[in-house]
């Protein structure tokens, strides 16, 4: 059963487990490169603005893991409502981190390029793993808040009943989709806010700018520009469940494939974006990246070589 509620066949079952599965495990694959990269550098290790962008990588590791846990287990094991509401925890805070940190990314840039004599006192990095800690605790809150709402609201049995494990049939009494729409609301509000402002503060100081200044404000404003985009692919997936919606009451025979497509454009493939964003555009990180790998495949090689060549000479001594 899907969290649609209706049941597949079991060759769709196992082929959208396996589409997700095989994505999920590339997409953590690429992005696990990136968390090797720097826990191997110091020098990103030093600087807060990579602090932030590896938390926001190992964020979405989590938050795609769970999520692909979550499709699987719909498809195959009942669960009761207890851990049901531990993996849903889990989720609903990662989702909530991600444009939480993009803002955080974005107002780093702004104090790098609009007040850079401030930036090495104002951005270090154990003020880098505060935000991080603030973030997590903005985060589990809303999250926290929708487990109380159903103690509240629901007997004690449904503790130990199976259910669906999916956001909209867990948490679907009018209390919780008030608190939803709210926390949604006031927290992308403020991220775009942030975002906007902060693009609009290093375009002008791009203007301002001249030389090397004008080149490392520039590059600082595309970075915040790409903020944007992936702030609006974080609002796209609060919105999709309404587009899912609209699309199942006009193609009603293709609900669960529907819901499956959705769930993969909207939940597993914006977790490759940050690498491709940050870490494939910065010069320094991919540079990095490169030398690890490249040198780890070129070693490698070496001692392949080397064991043949003492097997080689014994065949020709042999001969």
């Amino acid at each position: 059963m899907n969290s649609s509620g209706r049941l597949d066949s079991l060759s769709d079952a196992f082929t959208k487990n396996f589409i997700t599965f095989a994505v999920g495990l590339i997409i953590n694959c690429i992005n696990g490169a990136f968390v090797y990269t720097y826990c191997k550098s110091q020098v990103f290790q030093r600087d807060p603005r990579y602090v932030l962008y590896i938390h926001l990588v190992i964020n979405d590791m989590i938050l795609l893991t769970v999520s692909v846990m979550l499709q699987i287990l719909t498809y195959s094991i009942p669960l009761t409502f207890a851990p049901c509401c531990i993996l849903l925890l889990i989720l609903v805070t990662t989702n909530k981190n991600s444009p939480l940190n993009l803002a955080g990314m974005a107002v780093e840039r702004y104090i790098a390029v609009c007040r850079p004599l401030h930036h090495s006192q104002i951005c270090t990095v154990q003020r880098a793993y505060a935000l991080i800690a603030l973030i997590w605790v903005v985060s589990f809150f809303p999250a926290l808040t929708d487990v109380f709402i159903t103690l509240a609201t629901q007997p004690f049995a449904v503790f130990s009943s199976n259910v669906i494990c999916y956001p909209s049939y867990v948490y679907n009494t009018p209390y919780h989709e008030a608190h939803s729409q709210v926390v949604q609301v006031l927290l992308l509000s403020f991220v775009f806010l942030t975002v906007i402002i902060t693009y609009l503060k290093v375009l002008c100081a791009a203007r301002a700018a001249s030389g090397s200044n004008q080149a490392s404000a520039r590059n600082a404003r595309n970075t915040i520009l790409l903020h944007g985009v992936q702030l609006l692919i974080c609002m796209l997936a609060f919105i999709a469940p309404f587009i899912t919606i609209i699309l199942v009451t006009m193609w009603p025979r293709g609900r669960t494939t529907i819901i499956f497509t959705s769930f993969l454009f909207n939940n597993v493939l914006p977790r490759l974006l940050s690498p491709l964003i940050y870490g494939v555009r910065d010069k320094k990180f991919s540079s990095h990246i490169r030398m690890h790998f490249c040198c780890k495949c070129l070693n490698s090689v070496e001692e392949k070589v080397k064991l043949v060549g003492p097997q080689r000479r014994s065949r020709l001594m042999l001969h």
